[in-house]
């Protein structure tokens, strides 16, 4: 949503200002997803505002595929993220009409004001891992991960797996360890 409203304002002249708490765009396509994954929906109701994926993409576009089309979007639409930022506040000056957010700037510590007329917050919705409290867990003597920390199958051929949830992720999981 970030990269999106970005790009609407860009393509509008509108001058905007990205901060982003990751060191890259789309950190979790990059860094938190398995080998075999590919996009739910078809690519027609995936792409992003302005550009369409390009025709020879297949119609539920692989990971790989994925993280290139928004590297290429963000290129596109001169969207300019300032990585390692995270926002710590974010106020509204009723006297001024301006919001006031800080930023730790996590390679540095320094906190960073910036003031703009309008805030976007686009957070990701799946930026973190929950793993719920499951009794025993804890005593549990073999692994025990989440699907952000999962690649493929082959660390577990051979052994008796349980995946827990049957969304897109563990039905994908799933599929991939039987066939490891």
């Amino acid at each position: 949503a970030g990269l999106a409203t970005s790009a609407c304002l860009n393509v509008r002249g509108i001058p905007n200002i990205v901060l982003e708490r990751e060191d890259c765009s789309a950190s979790l396509w990059k860094k938190r997803t398995y080998g075999r994954l590919k996009l739910h929906l078809a690519k027609q109701f995936c792409q992003l505002p302005h550009m369409s994926f390009p025709p020879d993409a297949p119609t539920f576009v692989p990971k790989d595929g994925f993280i290139q089309y928004l590297d290429d979007y963000t290129s596109h639409f001169n969207i300019n993220p300032i990585y390692c930022r995270l926002v710590e506040s974010a106020s509204f000056d009723v006297t001024d009409e301006k919001w006031l957010v800080l930023a730790k700037n996590v390679l540095s510590g320094a906190i960073e004001n910036y003031v703009a007329k309008f805030l976007v917050v686009a957070t990701g919705e799946n930026s973190q891992g929950l793993i719920p409290e499951i009794s025993g867990l804890d005593s549990f003597g073999g692994v025990a991960m989440h699907s952000s920390h999962y690649d493929n199958g082959q660390n577990f051929c051979d052994k008796d797996v349980l995946v827990v949830g049957s969304g897109n992720s563990g039905m994908e999981i799933a599929y991939d360890l039987a066939n490891w």
